[in-house]
């Protein structure tokens, strides 16, 4: 196949934001992105990979054969013009869109959610996904203006996440909120200039409440408008003589409280331990 082909051409498209909405579809690049694709099950269209990727990582076509998706072997001319990263490793999958709608993602009975309000770096975005799915997050929503969390950056820096957690997209972060609030969850704002420290929080017994955590911009973190959606906005408290924390860490330190308060909860554990993950679709 050469990077003239149709199929090359149309895919080669996805790396471009106007080429993934008009086509409904992405790029997942690297074996752990590819693998984590065609676990999902329903996402992936089609794979292509080098001889040598194949021979590398001989799972990944006996994956794709298991899951009915085609695995196209290609040159490394055709890798360098649909990869995205400084250093390919020879095998992307073309994906379907993976996010649903606020009330498919937002469910009651939810314990624990991100919401990510004008997230900008797509590195970011994707890590923050990661977070999430690490502390047993039940959905994630990217808001507002953020970026593209099919952006390949991002898609990277998810680690293959964005193929375990339901996920949401929606620019109305009052709309985000209020469905938060609809399915039962306590909003909480992560925030430096919170007037609840995040210590202070536990002991009140916020974070054994079913919460969605609410995190800002890089640079601007949340602004005022955004931080008055909340119920509570809490600081994560820094012993150190560091500034502050960078949005993926400070996001991951308050997930992970909540967590392991919310787990520490008996009717939690059995319910956590009874209950089987929620299917993907």
């Amino acid at each position: 196949m050469t990077v003239r082909s149709g199929r090359i051409t149309r895919a080669s498209r996805l790396r471009e934001r106007r080429g993934r909405q008009q086509q409904r579809r992405f790029l997942a690049e690297g074996p752990q992105a590819v693998r984590e694709a065609l676990a999902c099950g329903e996402s992936p269209v089609e794979v292509f990979g080098t001889g040598a990727a194949a021979r590398r990582h001989p799972e990944l076509p006996r994956m794709a054969a298991d899951a009915g998706v085609p695995w196209t072997e290609i040159g490394d001319d055709v890798v360098a013009a649909l990869a995205d990263s400084v250093t390919p490793q020879g095998v992307l999958a073309v994906c379907r869109f993976l996010d649903r709608p606020l009330a498919d993602v937002l469910l009651a009975g939810s314990r624990l959610v991100l919401i990510g309000a004008d997230v900008r770096d797509p590195g970011n975005a994707g890590t923050l996904l990661r977070c999430a799915d690490a502390a047993g997050a039940d959905a994630a929503v990217v808001a507002g203006t953020s970026v593209d969390p099919y952006n390949p950056k991002a898609v990277r820096a998810s680690a293959g996440s964005l193929f375990h957690l339901p996920l949401a997209v929606d620019q109305d972060i009052d709309r985000t909120v209020a469905a938060a609030r609809s399915a039962g969850l306590q909003v909480l704002a992560a925030d430096g200039a919170g007037e609840v420290l995040l210590d202070d929080a536990e002991r009140r017994g916020l974070l054994a409440r079913p919460t969605a955590w609410l995190v800002g911009n890089e640079a601007r973190g949340l602004s005022p408008e955004l931080r008055a959606l909340a119920d509570e906005t809490v600081a994560v408290p820094l012993y150190g003589r560091a500034e502050s924390l960078n949005l993926a860490a400070a996001a991951a330190v308050c997930l992970y409280a909540s967590a392991r308060v919310q787990r520490a909860s008996p009717s939690r554990s059995a319910a956590h331990d009874s209950t089987p993950p929620p299917a993907r679709r």
